[in-house]
């Protein structure tokens, strides 16, 4: 009788569950995976290898934009949509607080009543517009 594996939640198979799957790598697995295509299906369609294939799906973090572009090009999707994950990771490093952020930790320091009275007269404000 042969025993059923169990992966980790988002750990890609023979990957160590040490190192996480990089967020590129994920989404063209994923999108791989929609299609009912196998590594080597993708591989032919790329014109690449299979160890290419398992490469990108399980350690590149930086892929050329070749690489992307084409990839895009094969799964029929803008070649943003492989790279959202990166840059949005990239997008979060917190930068200085704005000057509506520091306002508003400010109004966050006030008591609950004077919160609330700057609360309605920003509503009436915005209904006004």
């Amino acid at each position: 009788m042969a025993e059923k594996i169990c992966y980790a939640w988002g750990v890609m198979p023979g990957r160590s569950p040490i190192k996480p799957t990089p967020a590129f790598g994920a989404r063209m697995a994923a999108l791989r995976q929609e299609r009912g295509w196998t590594q080597a299906a993708l591989a032919e369609r790329l014109g690449v290898t299979v160890k290419m294939v398992t490469y990108y799906e399980r350690e590149a973090t930086n892929p050329t934009a070749k690489t992307v572009a084409k990839l895009g090009e094969v799964f029929g999707v803008e070649p943003a949509a492989l790279l959202d994950g990166a840059q949005s990771r990239r997008a979060a490093k917190p930068g200085p607080p704005s000057e509506w952020e520091k306002r508003i930790a400010a109004i966050k320091q006030l008591p609950r009543g004077k919160q609330q009275k700057i609360a309605e007269v920003v509503e009436a404000l915005l209904k006004a517009s």
